[in-house]
């Protein structure tokens, strides 16, 4: 499978038809799942959607865009290709993945399951043609899961910065607007967070050296954007707080990414290229 150019080309084929569906099926449901979750009573969901599909959309069109090159890539024979099949695949994974929660919530279909099933053929594809290892395969699939599980904790604050802010008027009654500030500023950060576990990502399939310390920033942002609003939200909701899963897997693979033996096998993997 590894170098296999007519594999390339076809997976890199599912990319642009996951792009073209990601545009379609964001725009075919953005309005209906806005006015379902306002018509709700969730009005902060609603605006929340208004601008992560938007985002969301932008990126899955994009990664559909970029593999029209990387099969021009795999037709004209260049080495390159793979990677940025794999790139595309990476963020299509996101696109696909994250819109079906809205949706769910509000009762509708989720029809962008089809991008996400296509990027995740393309994902698994690329990386076998470009002869990544199986332990580096595991690593990244796990650190997949951490860079979509911090996007998610992005997404939450845009939700509870709405409805934890006060007017001038407000404030004088009530001056605690702290978590109003920290929801604010860990939207960012765990924005950033996922991006850092996508150039992992990136820089562990290419074997490159600097993949090992972006990794850890990328667990320690996660874990900054997600424990403070996680263990506050415990305190509100009195259960498991749906903020916690990215930042205790980001804890793990942190404490991973700090082993000597992860150290010996990155740089060997480093070697190899």
């Amino acid at each position: 499978m590894k170098n296999n150019y007519k594999l390339g080309a076809a997976l890199s084929i599912l990319g642009i038809v996951a792009g073209l569906l990601c545009l379609y099926f964001l725009a075919d449901t953005y309005n209906a799942v806005i006015h379902t979750h306002f018509n709700d009573g969730a009005w902060e969901e609603s605006n929340t959607v208004r601008i992560v599909y938007a985002v969301l959309g932008w990126l899955g069109t994009s990664a559909g865009a970029l593999s029209v090159a990387v099969l021009w890539g795999f037709l004209n024979k260049q080495d390159w290709a793979w990677f940025w099949g794999a790139v595309a695949g990476t963020i299509l994974l996101l696109a696909g993945f994250f819109p079906m929660i809205p949706a769910a919530d509000s009762g509708l279909p989720t029809p962008t399951l089809w991008v996400f099933l296509l990027a995740a053929v393309l994902w698994f594809g690329m990386l076998f043609i470009g002869g990544v290892s199986g332990k580096i395969i595991t690593l990244t699939f796990i650190a997949g899961l951490a860079y979509v599980l911090t996007f998610i904790d992005g997404v939450a604050p845009i939700s509870k910065f709405q409805t934890t802010f006060q007017f001038p008027s407000e404030f004088a009654a009530n001056p605690n607007t702290f978590w109003n500030g920290m929801y604010i500023i860990s939207q960012q950060i765990n924005w950033w967070g996922a991006t850092a576990w996508a150039m992992f990502i990136f820089g562990a399939i290419k074997r490159k050296s600097w993949a090992l310390p972006v990794g850890i920033f990328a667990a320690v942002m996660s874990m900054i954007g997600g424990y403070p609003m996680g263990i506050h939200n415990v305190t509100e909701v009195k259960r498991f707080s749906m903020f916690l899963p990215a930042p205790i897997l980001s804890t793990g693979l942190f404490i991973y990414l700090l082993l000597p033996s992860t150290k010996r096998m990155m740089e060997a993997e480093s070697k190899v290229s």
